[in-house]
C-alpha cells in the first residue's frame, strides 16, 4: 500500500501495531488476491476471539488494502478515543435504534469510496464450544443487497491462542501460529436486485456463513459441522 493514501493517524496505527503483532505471530496468509486493491468490498470473517480483529487488520493491510471495521458509535463519543478512530477510517454504528438507519447509509457510502468495509456476520465471538461458525446476522447481507458490492469470506485459525474467548486466558507467546485464508467473492447473484425480506435476507446469511464454515474446514481440517444456533430461551430463562 502505498504511503501517501493513508493519513497521519493511519499510519501511526500502523507504526504502533504493526511490529507488535509482527512479533506476537507467525503468519500464513492466503487468498490475498481475492481482495481486490480498488472498489469497495465487504470482507466478512469468522470471530473466534477478541483478538482476531487485530490478525484480520494485519492481514488486510497486508493485501493492500485498509480494513475500516465498525464500532459502536458511543466509543466513538469517547474523548480522544473517538476522534483517533474518526481519523483512521472507522465506522460508527447505532444499534436497536432508529439511528440504525444512518448507520447503514454510512457504510453504503464507505463502499462508494471504494472502501474495504469489514462486518464480522455472526455480530460477536462465536459460542460453538469448538469455535466453528454459527448462525450469522443479517447485516452484511442487506449491505451487499444495498450495493452489490463483492462479499469476500476470509477463515482464521490461531487468534485463540493469543485471546480464548472461552478460558479468557490471554496467551503472549512470541511468534503464535496464525492462519488467515480469504475465498472468492461469495455468489450472491440469485438475489440480485431483491427486495430485502427477512427470508431473503436470511437465505443469503446462511450462503454467507457456510462460505465461511466451508473455508475454515479447509485450514482445520475434519468436516464441519451444521452452522451453530444459540437455544431458543426458555419461558423461564427469559423471567
Amino acid at each position: 500500500m502505498a504511503p501517501r493514501r493513508l493519513g497521519f493517524w493511519q499510519r501511526f496505527a500502523v507504526v504502533l501495531v504493526k511490529p507488535v503483532l509482527t512479533v506476537w505471530t507467525r503468519r500464513t496468509w492466503r487468498g490475498m488476491e481475492h481482495l481486490r486493491r480498488d472498489g469497495g468490498i465487504i470482507i466478512v470473517p469468522n470471530h473466534i476471539s477478541h483478538a482476531d480483529p487485530l490478525v484480520s487488520a494485519h492481514f488486510i493491510y497486508d493485501a493492500g488494502r485498509w480494513p475500516q471495521f465498525l464500532g459502536k458509535a458511543s466509543v466513538f463519543r469517547v474523548p480522544v478515543i473517538g476522534w483517533i478512530l474518526h481519523r483512521c477510517r472507522q465506522i460508527p454504528v447505532e444499534r436497536g435504534s432508529v439511528e440504525a438507519v444512518k448507520s447503514l447509509d454510512k457504510l453504503v457510502a464507505a463502499l462508494d469510496e471504494g472502501g474495504a468495509v469489514v462486518i464480522y456476520p455472526e455480530g460477536t465471538t462465536t459460542r460453538q464450544p469448538e469455535l466453528w461458525p454459527m448462525k450469522g446476522k443479517t447485516g452484511a447481507a442487506r449491505l451487499a443487497l444495498a450495493t452489490g458490492a463483492p462479499v469476500i469470506p476470509v477463515a482464521m485459525i490461531g487468534p485463540e491462542r493469543m485471546f480464548d474467548p472461552r478460558t479468557a486466558r490471554i496467551g503472549l507467546r512470541p511468534r503464535t501460529p496464525v492462519t488467515v485464508v480469504a475465498g472468492p467473492p461469495v455468489d450472491l447473484s440469485r438475489w440480485a436486485g431483491a427486495t430485502p425480506t427477512r427470508t431473503i435476507l436470511e437465505e443469503m446469511t446462511d450462503t454467507i456463513m457456510l462460505r465461511i464454515r466451508d473455508l475454515v474446514g479447509e485450514i482445520r481440517g475434519g468436516t464441519p459441522p451444521p452452522l451453530w444456533q444459540r437455544p431458543a430461551r426458555t419461558p423461564e430463562a427469559a423471567e
